[in-house]
């Protein structure tokens, strides 16, 4: 049974709040980016998660260093979680994933768009054909 450990960061990104969801499942590393647009309200942001969760479009999973779990003397654990808490801003990690998400889509859009201009050309191209066969018919 693997761990799934979640967090998620809301921090300003000129000019929009921006949220970050991170998602950590075994050995894959996983990000999604939302935009919320005005500082969003506590309660906005719980809505927004149960409603949206299952509808979030995450990164591909990217591999993560192995780390050795240890145990960690409680204050030290309290610094760090201050540290990350006072942290504005997303990790390399993150800009990682969110990057390699971007150019996926970008691929994906650049498939659909070639597809779309073929389909058109194609189109043409027949109604071109259908309309010299009725030039010829009459005579």
């Amino acid at each position: 049974m693997s761990n799934i450990v979640s967090k998620f960061t809301v921090f300003f990104e000129e000019p929009f709040w921006v949220g970050l969801f991170e998602r950590e499942e075994g050995a894959k590393y996983e990000v999604c980016k939302v935009t919320f647009g005005p500082e969003p309200k506590d309660y906005v942001v719980y809505d927004f998660m149960l409603k949206n969760q299952d509808n979030l479009k995450f990164s591909p999973g990217v591999e993560k260093g192995r780390t050795d779990k240890k145990c960690i003397n409680p204050k030290r654990m309290q610094r760090e979680i201050k540290k990350q808490v006072s942290d504005a801003g997303i990790g390399t990690k993150a800009q990682q994933a969110l990057k390699l998400q971007h150019e996926q889509m970008k691929t994906e859009r650049k498939i659909r768009s070639k597809e779309q201009k073929e389909a058109e050309k194609q189109r043409m191209f027949e109604l071109k054909q259908e309309k010299r066969k009725e030039k010829h018919r009459g005579h």
